[in-house]
């Protein structure tokens, strides 16, 4: 199994840094009202990804009869090409923010991903999707890019083992009190929102246990996770309930968003707002719990036995 990434280097936090300034700063609010600023937003993406040496792929669906795009770019598994890792963030912003935690945080995460995965050779293949609609009015419906991917991706037989969204990024604060939950949540977990969360449905959870420990083998920054109902306020507030809906396993990684982040949903959503040495870590945390998910095996850590990794 091969493990080798771009070295992230004393850079990466400057890289994240770039492509939110891109996203947020520069083209600043994006979504259907905002159609240019969108395309500008898609189009560096684009432009990204084939500096990275990617081919991109757009998948073009219409809302109300305007095209709207998501972008697939794809390192192909030497030895399970057909068994899918799917990496996925949204591209636009709410109405009246620039949306730098959301979500040009988890944006940045996927171009700093896809970077270091430009020369690895996984076993299996990793898919990185960048989605646009995910936000009100689009969210759940038929316009929500990741609704249209999910259930073409269904049509088309895929073998998607796993999809992990990555939403909202950016935030990270050691002061006491920092960190909100639902009612009775609190008593369960930090009241320090210097963690990253890992959130899943009860049909995922297993591979949530599994994409933790392998963070934890990778990072050693702070990581909490949760398995629980949808009916959970917001824990299916992203593009990985769309794939919920098709029946894939996902997960949802973030720095968890309202419960943390007072800028969220505003005009105050800006570049200078996050944390980017912390975002570092997660990300280079990331890169190496996914690699790991993407061998063909592994060393079963509660037998000692070689045991087939099946994402």
């Amino acid at each position: 199994m091969d493990h080798s990434t771009a070295d992230p280097g004393p850079d990466s936090a400057d890289r994240l840094r770039g492509y939110v300034q891109a996203l947020a700063g520069t083209i600043g609010e994006r979504n259907m009202w905002r159609r240019e600023a969108l395309g500008a937003a898609r189009d560096l993406i684009a432009a990204e990804w084939r500096r990275q040496g990617y081919d991109v792929l757009p998948h073009v669906y219409a809302v109300d009869g305007v095209p709207c795009t998501n972008l697939e770019v794809t390192r192909r598994g030497r030895e399970r090409p057909s068994e899918i890792l799917l990496l996925g963030a949204h591209y636009d912003s709410v109405v009246s923010s620039p949306g730098a935690d959301d979500n040009a945080s988890g944006v940045a995460a996927l171009l700093e991903l896809s970077r270091r995965f430009a020369a690895a050779e996984p076993a299996r293949t990793l898919r990185m999707v960048a989605f646009v609609n995910e936000e009100s009015p689009f969210f759940g419906t038929a316009g929500m890019g990741s609704v249209a991917y999910a259930g073409a991706a269904r049509a088309r037989g895929d073998d998607i083992r796993l999809m992990l969204s990555l939403e909202t990024l950016g935030y990270y604060r050691d002061e006491p009190g920092s960190q909100r939950y639902p009612p009775l949540f609190r008593f369960c977990y930090p009241d320090r929102g210097v963690f990253v969360a890992f959130v899943s449905n009860f049909a995922s959870r297993r591979l949530l246990r599994q994409t933790v420990e392998a963070f934890r083998l990778h990072s050693d920054f702070p990581v909490e996770h949760l398995a629980g109902p949808p009916l959970i306020q917001g824990l299916s507030w992203s593009d990985h309930s769309s794939f919920w809906h098709q029946g894939y396993p996902a997960i949802m990684i973030t720095d968890t968003a309202f419960y943390r982040y007072p800028h969220y949903h505003t005009g105050s959503d800006t570049p200078d707002q996050l944390t980017y040495g912390a975002m570092a870590r997660v990300v280079d945390g990331l890169a190496g719990a996914i690699l790991d998910l993407a061998a063909a095996e592994r060393i079963d850590s509660r037998t000692g036995r070689r045991a087939e990794q099946r994402p």
